[in-house]
């Protein structure tokens, strides 16, 4: 007979509640997709239909490569000594917003479609912007070593490169205080 010891007693780690909903959003997002495909279909014609994924897929593409372009000379413009961060951050943003709508109107679906057109139009994608920033602002600190950890790490690193750079100089160093050398003068 042999004996061991018994494993370790780990705790229960929860499910977060976005893990849960998730995969349910996810699967009542598409029976809604097929749903609404079927009732155009049913409407206007399978042919129509085909048309409207055609037609989202070539849009979508064409938006996807625009905010690559976009980002890309955003991202440039950010790099050179004199650039205003602020506004290629906005442009990054932007660029992210449309990509995000592009990839939404090429996924097949009506809803996508109508998803990715908000994302494109630039009123709803300042606004989207601004929700966005406001809930991210509002997250609790992330667990040390996610995804999400890392990204807050760049983001702050991001932020300190930005303090630094209106005139590109930074001189690494420590300061060394002598109080016995600050003033030979003696005082009265």
């Amino acid at each position: 007979m042999t004996t061991s010891t018994p494993p370790p007693d780990r705790p229960q780690q929860r499910r977060s509640r976005a893990r849960t909903i998730l995969p349910l959003a996810l699967a009542a997002w598409a029976v809604l997709e097929i749903w609404l495909l079927t009732v155009v279909a049913r409407a206007a014609g399978g042919f129509t239909v085909l048309l409207l994924l055609v037609a989202g897929f070539v849009l979508g593409g064409a938006a996807v490569k625009r905010a690559g372009r976009s980002a890309w000379r955003s991202l440039a413009a950010a790099t050179q000594p004199a650039a205003d961060p602020t506004a290629a951050e906005a442009g990054t943003h932007g660029a992210a917003l449309a990509m995000l709508g592009g990839l939404l109107l090429m996924v097949p679906g009506l809803v996508s479609d109508a998803a990715g057109l908000l994302c494109l139009f630039p009123p709803t994608r300042s606004l989207l912007r601004r929700a966005a920033a406001r809930a991210l602002s509002r997250r609790r600190p992330y667990d040390p070593g996610s995804l999400g950890d890392l990204l807050q790490q760049a983001r702050t690193a991001d932020e300190q490169v930005r303090i630094h750079r209106p005139d590109g100089k930074i001189v690494q160093g420590e300061v060394v205080h002598h109080p016995e050398r600050e003033d030979p003068r003696p005082r009265r």
